[in-house]
């Protein structure tokens, strides 16, 4: 078992084009590798492995197989913090043996498990040593697919090999300077299940809700992109996350935002705007 620290940004494809040039000319990356990842994920027709805020797949990277078993983890400090089970197949069929000591080994039926989304991509590496910092940032473009629903996925990971954890949010930062980003808190599995049908994300408190934390209103504000929605968030609710943001410079993007919130703008339209990403990810190592 390992952790994983990351941070996801999901952006427009011309967006993501324009980001790769960027990190690519920094002094401190380098280009890696380039290939397509064909990822299959698993659950029961009921959605127990969902229900229990983990993610099975397979993958399969040129000729190799990978069974992976994720949990949902956490968000701290601007940072999605997951446990994460890998082992390699010979082909494309689960191995369930490989179960039996996950957290899913008891409790569900794993011979119901059958396919019900495919995510599929590619993925160009880019590796950043920062002084003692390794980061590897992956930039990914393809299509979630379920049944006969699908839908675009272009996003870049920073992933964190070695050193020092606060260098992600940085580095997300700089990129956010460049082109319009949305910090995303849905993973690309969450994505899968909603487009399968078998996921109703949570939504933010009630609408007059006050004192919204953080985490809850950048949550609030993946879930709104997940659907195509605007976030109902009462004046009130934002407060705080306003002082904050003025804390952190960031209180004109702020007011931008909030402008977007309150006309009820759907959040798809606000992430394509630079002002967003750059807010959230000024907020993203703080808590209220």
């Amino acid at each position: 078992m390992a952790e994983e620290l990351e941070i996801k940004l999901s952006l427009s494809e011309a967006h993501q084009r324009l980001a790769l040039t960027w990190l690519l000319a920094q002094p401190a990356a380098s280009e890696g590798g380039c290939k397509t990842l064909v990822n299959r994920y698993y659950d029961t027709p009921a959605g127990d492995l969902n229900r229990h805020k983990v993610a099975l797949r397979v993958r399969r990277a040129g000729d190799r197989y990978i069974q992976t078993l994720k949990t949902q983890g956490e968000f701290v400090d601007g940072v999605h913090r997951r446990k994460e089970w890998e082992w390699p197949l010979m082909g494309t069929e689960l191995n369930l043996g490989l179960l039996s000591d996950t957290p899913v080994g008891q409790g569900i039926n794993l011979a119901a498990l059958t396919p019900v989304f495919e995510t599929n991509f590619e993925r160009q590496v880019v590796m950043v040593e920062d002084g003692g910092t390794v980061i590897e940032v992956a930039v990914d473009a393809g299509h979630i697919i379920a049944g006969d629903n699908k839908r675009p996925l272009h996003e870049i990971e920073f992933e964190l090999k070695a050193g020092d954890a606060s260098q992600l949010v940085s580095w997300a930062k700089a990129l956010a300077t460049q082109v319009p980003v949305f910090l995303n808190l849905v993973s690309k599995a969450e994505q899968g299940y909603f487009l399968a049908g078998l996921h109703e994300p949570e939504a933010l408190r009630e609408e007059g809700a006050t004192g919204l934390s953080v985490t809850e209103f950048l949550h609030g504000l993946s879930v709104a992109w997940l659907k195509g929605e605007a976030l109902k968030v009462a004046p009130d609710a934002l407060a705080a996350i306003g002082q904050l943001a003025a804390q952190r410079g960031a209180g004109e993007q702020f007011s931008r935002v909030s402008e977007g919130l309150l006309a009820s703008e759907p959040m798809p339209a606000m992430a394509n705007r630079e002002a967003l990403g750059q807010l959230q990810l000024a907020l993203a190592s703080a808590t209220v």
